[in-house]
């Protein structure tokens, strides 16, 4: 499967953004998903995962609240909607995606996503 995020951008603090991530080649309902994230300097972060379903998903404390992932299966995208974005949002965004028999499970390490989107910068400013 191949990934494409899109809708990054530039935006005040206080901000929303909605990132896309399509997927081709493949039909996404197979694919637990995920987002994480990357700041200058900073290791690759968890941010969001969702299941094969749609019915369970889980985000990160640093999120939870301000950040919704969602997925649309017959349009093969998963979002990630942004809500009060802050500074220190601020980084690369990428989106995940692994093959799973489980329609509930979800995944929060990177390892165990095998295939991986581009990455499309947010920049929040104060």
């Amino acid at each position: 499967v191949q990934l494409q995020a899109s809708g990054g951008g530039l935006v005040q603090a206080g901000g929303s953004l909605r990132l896309s991530c399509a997927a081709s080649g493949r039909t996404l309902s197979s694919y637990v998903m995920g987002w994480f994230r990357q700041a200058p300097g900073k290791e690759r972060e968890f941010v969001a995962t969702i299941s094969r379903s749609g019915g369970n998903s889980y985000s990160a404390d640093s999120v939870k609240g301000r950040f919704t992932i969602s997925r649309d299966n017959a349009k093969n995208i998963v979002y990630l909607q942004m809500n009060s974005l802050k500074p220190e949002d601020t980084a690369v965004y990428y989106c995940a995606a692994d093959i799973i028999t489980s329609i509930l499970a979800i995944r929060t390490t990177a390892q165990n996503y095998a295939y991986w989107g581009q990455g499309t910068q947010v920049t929040v400013s104060s």
